[in-house]
This record gives C-alpha cells, structure tokens and sequence, in this order.
C-alpha cells in the first residue's frame, strides 16, 4: 500500500483526533433561545414533518433540547485548514453548577492526565 503524497511530493499521514469540548452556559433568555431553535428546525429543508413537529415540541419544552438544535459541531471546525470532520455526537442537559466544587475544575482534571506514572513529583 503506498503513502499519499501532498502537492510538493511529500508524504502525508491522516490521524484521527478526537476533540472533547466541555461547556457550561448560562440561559438568562430561555425564550429567544428556544425562538432560535424553533426558527432553525422551521428552516431545515431536510427534516421530514413528523420530525419537525416532534422537535418543536421538545425544544419548547426544554431549553437544553433547543441548544442542541442550535449548536452545531461541523461550525467549530469548517474553516480549519487540513482538517475534515469525519463524525460528532454532541448533547445537552440541564445540571446544577457550582463554580466553587472540584468536579467543575476542569483544569485540575486536565492537569491530572498530563502526569505520567514515572513522574515522582507529590
């Protein structure tokens, strides 16, 4: 099997990345929120009816259910060079935050994996 080459002749590898994004937001105007979906799933061409009318009816219902109609992962990567989204997956729910507990520093749990077992420091 042969390597593929760029366009100055050299060899390129693809490596599959999987990039995870953890975000906490604030809904302080749940009804523009759930306004925007409505518009976005109203707008889609390609959803059939019965689905249109199911999704409405979840996203009035729950602010969290018309963010995911809203947020859309193809746009965080669309203009990134050499880049080509192959899969996503993304939800939402509604949590009960507390910027004070442990669970919700996410640097502290970043900063835990980038220790390596030979690492001797406490």
């Amino acid at each position: 099997m042969s390597t593929p080459e760029n366009q100055t002749g050299a060899e390129t590898t693809t490596r599959h990345v999987r990039l995870r994004v953890d975000i906490v937001l604030e809904i302080d105007g749940a009804d523009a929120l759930t306004a925007a979906a409505e518009e976005r799933i109203d707008s889609d061409e390609f959803m059939p009816a019965e689905e249109r009318a199911h999704a409405r009816t979840a996203v009035q219902g729950d602010p969290s259910e018309a963010l995911s109609y809203l947020v859309e992962p193809f746009d965080l990567v669309r203009d990134l060079p050499g880049v080509e989204l192959v899969q996503a997956a993304w939800s939402s729910e509604e949590v009960e935050y507390d910027p004070d507990a442990m669970e919700w520093d996410l640097d502290e749990e970043d900063g835990a994996e980038e220790h390596d077992e030979d690492d001797t420091r406490p």
